[in-house]
């Protein structure tokens, strides 16, 4: 067993952890998207995080093979993007409702496209720079119990080396729609059970000729997609009778008879490198919070495959919770800032649902209800029109995801990303390059007589809020802009505001988002 968990008990990161009875600041049990990203948001915020993961090894295979515009946007935020951005190509439409194609070039995001790399290489990344920003990555060992009280957390594990406790102030459950966390801490996980079962399978075949690459229909109205991967093909068909366990292993031979039935010819598998089924079950936890018991990634929702987001929302998850909980663990702010966590996720987790949900039941209606081929006509139309698919393609990446905001409501940016604009009197900063080499958020100030002023009163949470210049009309007709550290817009300033009432907007702002200020500033 790694140093990192003492077993049968006590301190096992050295002095400080035994100094105060606690092992590790913050427990992240799932070494998935969700878990690893979050990892790399403490640690980066100078909080010891513990990865516990109960697989010994790394998945060599995954379903998921892109990120999207907003886990890109995210990933820039922190300096990330160009590593994500390297390993693969990039693709300025995605499927939509069934065979129709979404335009992604007009969303307003420096990443108007998808990026083809697979779930295993986005966990191999992330892991890199958890471990780079500080966080432990424990393997092999799984979460058999948990006790939490008013002060911390108390943790449970097994291993191959045995049973193992250890102390955290915090414990973060990523561990998937199986979640035991989610179950040990008691919260429901509402929803709709799955209807409908499909079967993913990466294969070598005998023959390649057998399959085209793409949509291959069959009799009946079934079909197989094909997606030539290298030195295997992935093959994905409707599993046409699912065992009472969709959980179970799937054989070869089930699968086999699947493709073919769907194909309507031999089609044969030469070599099985991966078999799995998934369902379109949509379920969200109704709390992503319970005392010092969080919630992320599949633990907290899981959703019908449309739109390939699963890996997207996790990231979003982590990076929204990581600078909060950061924040808290640090003592600077109340764990009433956590709420914020469940408000803002809970929210886009109903939204992703619904999303997924509607693609879903308009792909499957597709030439079988014909009173939804008005739906799919009009939002096809949509997905291809300049005008339109803008705004639709926000809403199914979530690049459009607004977040409350106090100041001007009117403002374009209120609640949504800040663009990257130049900071400094020549430009020689930029406000990505700001947030990617600090822990904390910004406040932008513009060219208005406001700036003694407010910068004045920001300077008590200087620690956590970094003041930068930027050109005169830079903020886009505001005095000012409180950025949060995940690039989110939590106050502007309206040029119109008076000074004296924009300060104490600010100052109120800045103790919400950041907590208390330093009293002897």
């Amino acid at each position: 067993m790694s140093d990192t968990v003492a077993k049968g008990g006590g301190a096992g990161e050295g002095g400080e952890g035994a100094a105060d009875g606690v092992d590790v600041d913050v427990v992240i049990v799932g070494a998935g998207p969700a878990g690893l990203t979050l990892a790399g948001e403490l640690g980066r915020g100078g909080v010891r995080a513990l990865v516990l993961e109960r697989e010994p090894e790394p998945p060599r295979f995954c379903r998921g093979f892109n990120l999207n515009a907003r886990s890109l946007d995210l990933l820039d935020r922190r300096g990330l993007a160009a590593r994500f951005l390297a390993e693969g190509p990039t693709v300025s439409t995605t499927m939509f409702v069934g065979a129709s194609r979404l335009d992604l070039a007009a969303m307003r995001t420096r990443h108007p496209y998808v990026l083809g790399i697979p779930q295993t290489r986005v966990e191999e990344l992330l892991a890199a720079w958890a471990v780079e920003s500080g966080a432990r990555i424990v393997r092999g060992r799984r979460l058999t119990g948990l006790r939490p009280d008013g002060d911390g957390v108390t943790v449970e594990a097994d291993g191959a080396d045995g049973p193992s406790t250890l102390r955290c102030r915090w414990l973060v459950g990523c561990d998937g729609g199986r979640s035991t966390v989610r179950k040990a801490a008691g919260i429901g996980f509402p929803g709709t059970p799955a209807r409908k079962f499909t079967l993913l399978g990466d294969v070598v075949l005998a023959d390649p000729s057998t399959v085209s690459f793409g949509p291959n229909a069959g009799p009946e109205g079934r079909s197989v997609f094909a997606i030539p991967r290298p030195g295997y093909v992935r093959l994905v068909t409707v599993d046409p009778a699912p065992p009472e366990d969709p959980h179970e292993p799937v054989p070869l031979g089930t699968f086999q008879r699947a493709i073919d039935a769907a194909l309507g010819h031999r089609a044969e598998i030469a070599e099985a490198l991966w078999l799995t089924r998934f369902g379109d079950a949509a379920r969200l936890a109704d709390r992503f919070r319970a005392g010092r018991v969080l919630l992320a990634g599949d633990a907290a929702h899981i959703h019908p495959p449309a739109g390939a987001v699963g890996v997207n929302a996790a990231i979003d998850d982590a990076v929204n919770l990581g600078w909060k909980l950061a924040l808290v663990a640090r003592g600077q702010a109340p764990d009433t800032l956590l709420d914020t966590y469940h408000d803002e996720r809970h929210t886009a987790g109903a939204r992703l649902l619904r999303n997924t949900r509607a693609q879903t039941v308009l792909a499957e209606a597709d030439g079988v209800d014909d009173r939804l081929a008005p739906v799919r006509d009009l939002l096809s139309e949509l997905a291809g029109s300049e005008d339109t698919a803008g705004p639709l393609a926000e809403t199914i990446t979530a690049v459009g995801t607004r977040y409350p905001a106090s100041g001007d409501p009117r403002h374009p940016w209120a609640g949504r990303f800040v663009p990257d604009i130049p900071l400094g009197p020549d430009g020689e900063d930029s406000l990505m390059a700001l947030l990617a080499r600090t822990a904390g958020g910004a406040l932008l100030l513009g060219g208005t007589s406001a700036v003694h002023a407010l910068s004045a009163a920001a300077r008590p949470w200087a620690d956590r809020a970094t003041t930068a210049r930027t050109r005169p009309r830079g903020l886009e007709h505001a005095q000012a802009v409180l950025v949060r550290p995940d690039g989110h817009a939590a106050w502007i300033a309206a040029m119109s505001t008076p000074v004296e009432a924009a300060a104490q907007e600010l100052r109120e702002a800045l103790a919400y988002w950041f907590g208390s200020p330093v009293a002897a500033l």
